[in-house]
């Protein structure tokens, strides 16, 4: 139904999914396939909340999801989905992952997925970051070297703001 409105990508596994629907890592896994059998590219969000973050365990949250929303995944079928890393804690509140956080991050997501499948299928994945992107921070996150794009929020629903972060200066 999705594809016949006319739209090519779907979000899936955003963290208001997973945290007031219920949405699991075996359940983003059954949606991912699902959107690639009709034709639909992914967006496969995933992300560490506040309390996750403060406790140190980031990486551990983040692996889990990638590799359980990526579970029996080809090489061929990961090579069509778009990550997305939205820290929770990060989302709608004004907060910002700083630039080494993002970077920090992205590079390990880049680099579990290279071990999961290969470094090419990594080097080639989009990930985008997602979680209080405005016109002052955008330049400075797409600055991060694997930092393929931005996936934006609130900032998208005022044209002022979109724009800003769109004609960011390069």
């Amino acid at each position: 139904m999705i594809r016949d409105t006319g739209a090519t990508h779907v979000i899936i596994g955003h963290s208001e999914r997973r945290q007031y629907f219920g949405d699991t890592d075996g359940l983003v896994n059954l949606k991912t396939k699902a959107a690639l059998a009709a034709g639909l590219v992914p967006i496969f969000c995933l992300g560490e909340t506040l309390e996750e973050r403060e406790a140190g365990r980031t990486f551990e949250v983040l692996a889990r999801q990638l590799e359980g929303g990526l579970k029996e995944f080809s090489t061929a079928e990961a090579a069509k989905i778009i990550i997305a890393y939205e820290p929770v804690w990060a989302i709608g509140t004004g907060k910002t992952a700083t630039n080494d956080q993002a970077q920090e991050v992205h590079y390990f997501l880049r680099d579990l997925l290279g071990k999961i499948f290969e470094k090419r299928l990594a080097s080639e994945t989009r990930i985008l970051y997602g979680g209080s992107v405005k016109p002052d921070n955008a330049a400075d996150l797409l600055a991060c070297p694997d930092v393929d794009g931005a996936l934006v929020g609130g900032a998208s629903l005022k044209a002022d703001s979109f724009i800003g972060i769109i004609h960011f200066d390069r």
